[in-house]
């Protein structure tokens, strides 16, 4: 027998062991759960409490209504139905699997109470569906795919959805699974869990980003130095190179505001502290980087080497991941003082000791020489192979949680930052789950190839990262993998790129440019500084530099926007032209703020290329100062020194100079 019953903030429903518990959770937002025998509240999520909602709640005979802002939620025999209230329109229906059983959810027993659980919904024609962190698969529009909710090098999970029917929905879960957006079914899956936990709210998409962020937590005021440049390769080997470099630009006249030091600079991995042999006096090099307006940004790994002097009493103190079976081995990596790679475990971001240890080793190692940035690389984590059945953490098993270990890798540096009085925090990651955005995390797409294929893709993956609620977003400027800074195809790669990257949240080149060397911990590559291309790459790439400068208070004032109303800076036409069916249709073109749009060029040789232009608006061509009315699609000129940008009725902003 079933029954309903009025809870403080929503309904519950119960079906023998089955329990259904639907909650206001923002405006015009809901939280279900489901669960065997209960609902639970210590389950890792990513939701924050909730502000008070005004709801109304009916209760009737084999059926319940649940009404919050403009969102009707219908419960009736165990399935849920999303409804519009002013108009009574169908958002979204879970939609059960058979007509007998299991209803729209399936939960298999993996055992010791866990289960491999499956979540089913009404599919729609025509729908779109965009977010889900960022992949490579080259697609905006993600309908029809199947999307893996895991963590691997430049595949990111953050599993918020967003629909063209009017609708968001955060699967509220890290575990790890797979998300099918078929013709028949749209079917959320994890492989491991407790119960079911998703949140879902209805309106257009900017209202959309915005409740994601107050419920998921608000980016913090982005700091103006990182609205600049930033400068990298693999790797300096040295203070000195890299000092050099920087004086270079000093002495270029070229804007710089960050320059990075990546991996190997250390003793060993997981000892989180410079070699001296190779920075004899990182305070003073700070202090040189501090006179030239330069920050210097270091590269923090989450892995300890057993040759770390910190490895024995981590073991001891158990603040690794561990393993079900075997020791806590956990990926094979070169390490210095070794001719062969060895086994290195990652530390437990999900514990709050471990966070707090690795802290101190970086506030004493590096902070204190006034070292302000941080690159959290590898922070999936890079588990090599992906045995995630095999993980425990400090919050349960790896099936169950693991794909939250990046947010609380950032979290670890924006605790520790903020007890040191810091506000202005930032920390470059490779990946990031559903809420990373509130520790200051700036996701970059990983090790890409360098070919203008990876670039078309990354503007595809940028867009769906800036539709799951994290603001700040960059690219290895040129790719990272590979590039002949002597071949004619990839100078105008580059040249292509810098145009892209100047128009990115964050604008910063990086890579591992040839001649190719082996990987250990001696590995550095080609040179990869902006004179690093021919003379007429350097002139249109300087160009892209000092069109950033110029644009610099712009793009402060997007940032600010983004970090008080969670709208992303980068974003796709539909999030400022919901009622434009093209601007839904246009998947390699962006908006920066309101006031820009941007069409980046993607293919070697071309010289032109269509831009759809959102109804409504007149649209200026910031080159020519030509002017276009919204609603068209018009073909403009793409010479090598010019990426199209149109201006939004009129806007005043510095793109030509």
């Amino acid at each position: 027998m079933t029954t309903f019953r009025e809870v403080p903030r929503g309904i519950e429903w119960r079906d023998g062991h089955q329990v259904v518990l639907v909650e206001a959770w923002g405006e015009s937002s809901v939280r279900v759960r489901v669960g065997l025998n209960g609902v639970r509240d210590d389950v890792r999520g990513a939701l924050l409490d909730p502000p008070v909602d005004v709801t109304e709640c009916e209760l009737g005979p084999g059926k319940a209504v649940l009404v919050n802002g403009n969102l009707r939620v219908e419960l009736g025999d165990g399935v849920v139905r999303f409804v519009r209230d002013d108009t009574g329109e169908e958002l979204l229906a879970e939609e059960p699997i058979h007509f007998w059983w299991p209803g729209p959810r399936l939960f298999t027993s993996t055992g010791n109470g866990y289960h491999r659980v499956e979540q089913n919904f009404r599919a729609y024609e025509g729908e779109r569906l965009f977010g889900l962190g960022q992949h490579q698969h080259g697609l905006l529009d993600q309908k029809g795919s199947v999307v893996e909710l895991v963590q691997r090098n430049a595949e990111v999970s953050i599993p918020l959805l967003v629909s063209n029917r009017g609708y968001a929905l955060l699967w509220n879960s890290p575990a790890v699974g797979r998300v099918e957006l078929g013709r028949t079914a749209t079917r959320w899956v994890s492989d491991s869990a407790r119960q079911i936990d998703y949140w879902f709210s209805a309106g257009e998409p900017a209202a959309l980003l915005s409740r994601y962020a107050d419920v998921t937590g608000h980016a913090p005021e982005f700091p103006e130095w990182a609205a600049g440049f930033w400068q990298s390769k693999l790797r300096y080997r040295s203070q000195e190179e890299l000092l050099e470099v920087a004086r270079e630009y000093r002495r270029r006249e070229l804007p710089l505001s960050v320059i990075v030091c990546d991996f190997f600079h250390w003793t060993h991995l997981g000892e989180w502290r410079f070699d001296p042999e190779e920075w004899p006096d990182p305070a003073a090099a700070v202090r040189e980087l501090d006179g030239l307006g330069v920050k210097l940004m270091v590269s923090v790994w989450p892995s300890v080497s057993p040759l770390s002097e910190h490895y024995r009493t981590m073991l001891e103190r158990g603040l690794f991941i561990a393993t079900e079976q075997g020791p806590p081995v956990h990926a094979d990596w070169p390490d210095k003082g070794v001719a062969a790679e060895i086994g290195v475990s990652f530390y437990d971001a999900t514990n709050p000791e471990a966070r707090a240890f690795v802290w101190q080793q970086v506030r004493e190692n590096y902070y204190r020489h006034g070292i302000r940035v941080w690159w959290l690389d590898a922070c999936e984590p890079e588990i090599r192979p992906g045995t995630f059945a095999n993980l425990l953490t400090h919050d349960g098993p790896g099936l169950e949680v693991i794909n939250a270990y990046p947010a609380d890798h950032a979290r670890a540096f924006y605790d520790g930052m903020r007890q040191e009085g810091e506000t202005e925090i930032i920390s470059l990651c490779r990946s990031a789950w559903a809420g990373s955005q509130r520790y200051g995390a700036a996701l970059w797409s990983g090790d890409i190839d360098s070919t203008f294929d990876a670039l078309g893709r990354q503007i595809r993956a940028g867009l769906n990262v800036a539709m799951s609620g994290i603001p700040w977003w960059t690219t290895d400027i040129g790719g990272f993998t590979g590039g002949d800074p002597d071949s004619p195809e990839f100078r105008e790669l580059m040249v292509r790129w810098f145009q892209y990257g100047a128009f990115c949240p964050l604008f910063r080149l990086h890579g591992t440019r040839l001649p190719w060397m082996p990987f250990t911990p001696a590995k550095t590559g080609g040179p990869n500084e902006v004179w690093s291309y021919g003379d007429e790459a350097y002139g249109h790439i300087t160009a892209m530099l000092r069109l950033r400068e110029r644009l610099r208070p712009y793009v402060l004032a997007q940032m600010r926007v983004a970090s008080r109303s969670g709208i992303p800076p980068m974003r796709p036409l539909f999030v400022d032209f919901p009622d434009d069916e093209s601007a839904w249709e246009a998947d390699d073109q962006f908006l920066f703020g309101p006031d820009l749009l941007v069409a980046p060029v993607y293919a070697y040789g071309a010289r032109q290329r269509q831009v759809r232009l959102p109804r409504g608006p007149q649209w200026t061509d910031a080159w020519t100062g030509q002017v276009h009315e919204g609603g068209r699609t018009v073909t403009v000129e793409a010479p090598l020194g010019r990426i199209p940008v149109f201006l939004r009725d009129g806007a005043d902003l510095p793109v030509s100079g």
